[in-house]
C-alpha cells in the first residue's frame, strides 16, 4: 500500500495542475495578434475588462437587475443602504443613454 500512495498523490497533483492550467487559459487568454497594443486592451473597445463587458451586456444587466430585485425583497434595509452609495446622477445618465440607444436600434415596422 505505501507504494501506491505516492502514485495516487502524484495523480491528484497532475489533475490539479491540469485544472489550474485550464482555468488560466480561460481567464487569461493569450494576447491577440496584430496591433501590438497592451494585452487585455481588447482593440480599444470600452470597457476593456471582460467582466465589465459581460455585466454591461443585455444578459448581464438582466442578471444584475434580478440580483438587485432579490436583494430588495430579501433584505430591503441593506438594499436601500447600498442604494445610497450609488451615484444616482451617473447611473440615471447611463440608464437614459442605454434606453435611448435601445429605442434607436429598434427597426420601424
Amino acid at each position: 500500500m505505501p507504494a501506491e500512495e505516492p502514485r495516487a498523490r502524484q495523480a491528484i497533483f497532475d489533475r490539479l495542475h491540469e485544472s489550474r492550467e485550464e482555468i488560466r487559459r480561460i481567464l487569461d487568454p493569450p494576447p491577440e495578434e496584430g496591433d501590438g497594443q497592451a494585452r487585455g486592451n481588447s482593440n480599444g473597445r470600452f470597457p476593456r475588462s471582460r467582466t465589465m463587458r459581460a455585466l454591461l451586456s443585455s444578459r448581464g444587466i438582466g442578471a444584475a437587475g434580478a440580483l438587485a430585485a432579490g436583494l430588495l425583497i430579501a433584505r430591503p434595509t441593506l438594499a436601500l443602504r447600498l442604494l445610497r452609495m450609488v451615484p444616482a446622477g451617473t447611473v440615471s445618465k447611463m440608464l437614459f443613454a442605454k434606453a435611448l440607444a435601445m429605442l434607436r436600434s429598434k427597426p420601424e415596422a
